[in-house]
Parts: C-alpha cells; structure tokens; sequence
C-alpha cells in the first residue's frame, strides 16, 4: 500500500531514503537523529558539515553510508511553543520538502519517523495528524509507498476523543457478542435439543424456511444441468468494483489511490475478473467509493468475507462508515492504535 504504518527501528529499514529529525545544525544530536548517524558512520556527519546547516521547515539531502538505504533526508522539524507560532506550517512545510527531494532523487520507497513529536514536544497526535494530511495528499499526485515508522508505541497517539468513541463503539458491541450467561447458554441448549420447535417459534421457522428454500427450488428448476448451474454465476468481485468506479464517475486512479492500493495490484484486479483479493483490499475499495454499510457488505460477500461483531476491524471499520468518514488513512490510524491489519494492499 502506498501508505504504511509500520513498528520498526527507522535504521533498519530498507528503503530508497529514510527522513532523519534533525536540528538545524544538521550534526547530530538526540534521539532519532542520534540513532541514525552513529548507525550511518562518521562519513554522514563529515558530508553534514558540508551542507551549512538547514532552515526549520526545510530539508537536505545525503547520502547513506552503512544505512540499509541509498539516501539520508535530515528534515528540520519546529519546536513546538503553543502551536500559535507556525508550528504546523513548519512541519507541513518538512514533510513537503522532503518528499519533493525524495522525487528529485527517484526514490520509490521512503521512511518517516514523527518529525518533531519528540524532545521538540509537537503533541503526538497532532503530529501524526500533520505526517498523515500531508503524505496522503502528496500521494494522490505522485507514486510512491510511504511509511511512517513507529519505534515505541508510546510514539503513537490518536485523539483521545477518537481512541475513547471508538472504544466505547467496539465495547457496545464486541462485548455483547462475546458476553453470554451461562443460563442463556443453558436456556438455548435445551432450546435445540427439543424435538419440536418452542410453539411460539414454530411460525416464524416455517416461514423463514419457506423464504430459504423457495429461491433454491426456483433455481433447481431453471438450472437442470450442473453447467447450466455454472452458467448462471453471479458478477465476480472484479466486475462489480469495474462497475461500481464508473457507476461513481471515478478515474481509475483516483479510486485506487484513495484506497490507499497500489497501482500494480489494481491492473491485477482489472485484468482478472476472477482475482480473489485479501479482505482489507476489498473494504478499502469500498471504502474509496463511499459506499454505505449495505453496499459494502454486498461487495464483501462478491469476495467470499463477511462484517462481524466478533471482529474488532470489522467494528472499527463499520464505526468509520457510520459516521461517514471514508479517509482510508485516518481509519488506518484508528486500526494500528488497536494493533489491527491495515486498509489497502
């Protein structure tokens, strides 16, 4: 997927360019800064003192040395006062010129930590929030799978407000489903075991077996033969998502960019009408066409996956959906903040 959150040591890993949080002196100092020149050698700081320093808001370009990688991005993140003195513009402004010198030097693959969340003290949440606007907004323009790389989970941080909403939404109904007394239990044991129905539910069985079967007997009697059966298979997940970009007037860029799934991945499914994709893959899709609840679980079940209350993604996800927020990347941060598999491909 284009945009990845990943818990990794940014030194190791193997990217085109990592981004360095660097000071404006662009010498070395703590944290992630430190970390990445004493992994990178001596040789990065000789070529830092090259470069006369660095602007807050903006970012230089060096090579590796004995990094994983080709390119070494030291971006000048702010110091955050009160986030009334351009604290945010200045963080923008580093993610932008870094991913720019990133283009410049043809990079596919580029690693960010959270610029200025750490001894700089920008709140991590608005941090994150600043990393993922502006990436995001950069890919929909350019190819290239970015990640944001998260060493400690303490590192990480959604709104609280989000965290606590969502968290309550998974416990109305995660905890239902997994909550059951043992005289429920009981009560639904002898329930089956009973020859005959419960009378007050024997209408209700004969009816709902009634609508079960009959659509079955229809189509026994229209399909005599087991190819005459095969002949009358349902659209594939492929053709319907084809139908559901044009149907919503949508390039098909602008779909799987939105949907957070890389381009090669895409041409797979338009080629293959019969491609099997991943469940993440497919509710990203559907995410990026807006679909309401009903639609997404239709476009689920064409994949062979279903939603269920015993599987806090699929929660997290139906809480997005709910509240008509169909950003792949700000419900990919909701899910890693509860160590869930992430939207895309």
């Amino acid at each position: 997927m284009p945009l990845q959150i990943v818990r990794n040591d940014i030194t190791k890993m193997k990217v085109d360019a990592i981004v360095n949080a660097a000071n404006s002196s662009l010498l070395g100092g703590g944290g992630v800064d430190g970390c990445i020149h004493r992994a990178a050698g001596p040789e990065l700081l000789a070529e830092c003192r090259k470069l006369g320093g660095c602007e807050t808001g903006s970012a230089k370009i060096t090579s590796a040395y004995k990094l994983p990688c080709r390119y070494v991005i030291h971006a000048v993140g702010p110091r955050w006062a009160d986030g009334k003195h351009g604290e945010r513009k200045q963080l923008i402004s580093c993610y932008r010129t870094s991913l720019e010198l990133a283009k410049e030097a043809k990079c596919e693959t580029v690693a960010f930590p959270l610029i200025s969340s750490g001894i700089y003290g920008y709140p991590k949440d608005q941090a994150l929030r600043v990393a993922i606007d502006t990436i995001s907004e950069f890919l929909l323009e350019n190819d290239m799978t970015v990640f944001i790389v998260i060493f400690d989970k303490k590192a990480y941080r959604i709104s609280e407000k989000l965290f606590s909403d969502i968290e309550e939404y998974i416990d109305d109904r995660y905890v239902d489903e997994h909550t059951d007394s043992r005289s429920e239990r009981l009560r639904r044991m002898n329930a089956f075991r009973m020859d005959e129905p419960m009378p007050c539910e024997s209408s209700v069985c004969d009816e709902a077996i009634e609508k079960l079967t009959a659509p079955m007997a229809v189509s026994s009697k229209k399909a005599a033969t087991l190819d005459d059966a095969l002949g009358q298979i349902d659209e594939s997940f492929s053709e319907m998502l084809l139908r559901k970009i044009d149907e919503r007037g949508m390039t098909d860029a602008q779909c799987y960019k939105k949907a957070n799934i890389d381009r090669k991945l895409f041409s797979k499914i338009r080629s293959d009408k019969l491609y099997k994709p991943s469940k993440p893959t497919v509710i990203a899709f559907a995410i990026a066409l807006e679909l309401p609840l009903v639609e997404m679980k239709d476009m689920l079940m064409k994949a062979g996956f279903a939603l269920s209350h015993s599987n806090k993604f699929d929660i997290i996800v139906e809480y997005f959906v709910e509240h008509g927020n169909y950003n792949v990347f700000e419900i990919n941060e909701a899910l890693f903040a509860f160590d869930q598999s992430l939207l895309g491909a």
